[in-house]
């Protein structure tokens, strides 16, 4: 394992998961809509999560020049995964509005930390490295999933709304 390296993506997951905690509260906190403010503070609630677990095996990595075992199958993320959007809220949220705004950014902060991870998953030979980094891609992948169905179904609703489908 090259250890200054492999500190540097620490670091960067670090960063981009503490700066989408602070995008996801922010939104909560502009949004008026419990519902959907509630939405938000589990997406920030997922980054505070990522944080702990990537300062810790930062700590790790750098005291003891490799990654920390961790049973990921200890660590759930149901709570996300469970949200569901009901007919209700998706009328809530306009496709031109602030809240499905924020939805397009979170998509490209999902899709980014999903890259970060899928490449250093593949780069490393370390097996705690790799499970970790891989599992973390996943844990993305699936808000990226909700994310993008979400933008979807609003996208949908606005040509249906103003009649703008071609056929």
């Amino acid at each position: 394992m090259e250890t200054n390296k492999t500190i540097d993506i620490l670091k960067m997951a670090i960063l981009m998961e503490k700066r989408g905690f602070a995008f996801y509260s922010k939104v909560a906190e502009n949004t008026a809509d419990p519902e959907i403010k509630h939405i938000f503070l589990v997406m920030a609630d997922e980054e505070t999560k990522h944080v702990k677990f990537l300062t810790d095996q930062f700590l790790h990595v750098e005291k003891e020049h490799k990654f920390a075992y961790v049973n990921l199958g200890d660590l759930m993320h149901e709570e996300f995964a469970n949200l569901i959007l009901s007919e209700e809220l998706k009328q809530k949220i306009s496709a031109a509005g602030f809240e499905a705004a924020a939805i397009s950014a979170a998509i490209d902060f999902e899709k980014r930390a999903v890259e970060v991870y899928s490449a250093q998953a593949l780069k490393t030979n370390d097996p705690n490295e790799k499970s970790l980094f891989q599992w973390l891609a996943d844990w993305e992948k699936g808000h990226l999933k909700i994310l993008n169905d979400i933008d979807n179904e609003l996208k949908e609703k606005i040509w249906n709304d103003n009649q703008f489908w071609p056929f």
